[in-house]
């Protein structure tokens, strides 16, 4: 396996063709593993992994200060090419709860602060809000991370699941690097409005979700139970009829990764990775040997015939159930 790398418009380091989304080492997952979580970072820096992804939110700064003892570990050569993607914004309650947003340019730059202490950073390579807080414009949002760009605490602008209209708004305060958006064979909907709107303007996606949060990593059962803490226990996609829907297209696709002698994963990922130069795949292992088999999948080549036949066992739109529960999908832009 070579790593590759694509364009994001960040300058500096190079991007790998794969990141590292470190969410589940810390929250809505269940219980992680400390040290394998650490170990799991290691071993992606050391495949040639250098975009790793978090939120000052995931576990409540857990995560970051977990992403900043692992870097303080590794190699200074594996230090030095990482780049560190965080997202900002989400307000949460001493219970874990949920308590909207804020994009106010006084709560980014404490935001900001913060982030940095516990990622033991000077600065942060990719910086966004993780929703749009709807009672603030984005172009004070942006403009206030401008700013910490211009002092050098932030690299490159960055933009969360937003519509097209706020991409354009966005981009004509300040340069945008990518847009962080959920998308994978049954998460498509950035196709129609929101991936022509970033084509046109020069601006990446860093794709999270691409095996949707675990339902078509081809590991997942109807039987399987859910710990505490597991958010996919409330998420449409992994309830009852739907969740056996969906499995029904996770068999169809395993006939074609059988064919191809990968695995599930690895072609679902592989076909996010076909879908253009500007699409970076995150994905979400929490342990060595997951992150081994995503990172197998850029050693499988789709030719012509293998994407006609994914399309044909996972057209668009085939999921059942929407990606977030209701609650959540009110903070999305489509």
């Amino acid at each position: 396996m070579t790593m590759r790398t694509r364009t994001l418009g960040i300058t500096g380091p190079q991007v790998s063709a794969l990141g590292l989304g470190c969410m589940g080492m810390s929250a809505l997952y269940g219980e992680a593993d400390r040290v394998e979580s650490i170990a799991t970072l290691h071993a992606a820096l050391e495949a040639g992994v250098t975009l790793l992804d978090t939120g000052d939110f995931y576990g409540m700064g857990h995560n970051e200060m977990l992403i900043g003892e692992a870097l303080r570990a590794a190699p200074a050569a594996r230090r030095e090419q990482a780049l560190v993607s965080v997202k900002f914004g989400a307000l949460r309650g001493p219970d874990g709860s949920w308590l909207g947003y804020d994009g106010r340019p006084a709560a980014v730059k404490n935001f900001a602060a913060h982030s940095l202490q516990r990622l033991g950073v000077d600065h942060i390579d990719v910086y966004r809000i993780a929703r749009l807080d709807p009672d603030v414009p984005i172009e004070e949002t942006v403009g206030a991370i401008a700013e910490l760009v211009e002092k050098g605490y932030v690299r490159h602008i960055g933009l969360s699941e937003v519509g097209a209209g706020t991409i354009r708004r966005a981009a004509a305060t300040a340069p945008i690097s990518d847009l962080q958006i959920e998308y994978s064979l049954i998460s498509r909907g950035i196709e129609d409005e929101i991936l022509p709107t970033t084509r046109e303007l020069g601006i990446g996606i860093t794709a999270y979700g691409v095996l949707s949060r675990g339902l078509i990593s081809g590991h997942f059962t109807v039987d399987r139970q859910l710990g505490a803490g597991d958010f996919r226990a409330m998420s449409p996609r992994f309830q009852g009829d739907n969740l056996r829907h969906n499995l029904n297209l996770v068999e169809a696709l395993r006939k074609i990764a059988e064919q191809k002698g990968v695995s599930v994963a690895q072609i679902a990922i592989a076909w996010v990775l076909s879908r253009g130069e500007d699409i970076v795949p995150l994905v979400g292992a929490r342990r060595r040997d997951r992150l081994t088999e995503a990172l197998g999948a850029l050693d499988v080549t789709l030719d012509p015939a293998d994407l006609a036949a994914i399309e044909e066992a996972v057209p668009a739109g085939a999921a059942a159930g929407d990606r977030y529960p209701a609650a959540q999908m009110a903070h999305l832009e489509s």
